[in-house]
C-alpha cells in the first residue's frame, strides 16, 4: 500500500536495511560505516521547499487574482481570474526549529 516514505535502498544511513539477503550483522556493520562516512546523517530535517511565490510587484503569496470585469448582457461582473504566469517560487526556506525525516524508522512514542 501507499506510503510516504522513500523505497531506495541504502539512501538514508539511518534505515536498516535487513530486508536484502545479508546476515542482520552485515546491514547494520554497512547501516554504521555509512553513518561514520556521511557528514550529513541526521534524521532531522532543517531547511524546506517553499509553496510561497513573488509577482511581478515583488509581493509573495500562495496564490495571486487578478480583478477582471465582464460584460454580459448589459451588466457588468467583476470576477477574479487567477494569475500563473510569471511567477518566481521563493525557493528554500530554513526551518525555525528541525523537523524529524519522515523516513526515521524509530518509534518515538509508545503508548
Amino acid at each position: 500500500m501507499g506510503g510516504s516514505g522513500s523505497k531506495a535502498k541504502g539512501v538514508w544511513p539511518f534505515s536498516g536495511s535487513g530486508a536484502s539477503g545479508d546476515s542482520p550483522g552485515e546491514a547494520n556493520e554497512q547501516s554504521l560505516a555509512r553513518l561514520r562516512g556521511s557528514k550529513n546523517a541526521t534524521p532531522f530535517v532543517f531547511t524546506r521547499r517553499s509553496s510561497l511565490y513573488y509577482d511581478e510587484d515583488g509581493d509573495l503569496a500562495h496564490e495571486f487574482y487578478e480583478e477582471t470585469v465582464v460584460t454580459k448582457n448589459g451588466r457588468k461582473k467583476a470576477k477574479l481570474k487567477r494569475i500563473q504566469k510569471n511567477l518566481i517560487p521563493q525557493g528554500i526556506v530554513k526551518l525555525d526549529h528541525p523537523r524529524i525525516h519522515v523516513d526515521f524508522p524509530v518509534v518515538l512514542c509508545e503508548v
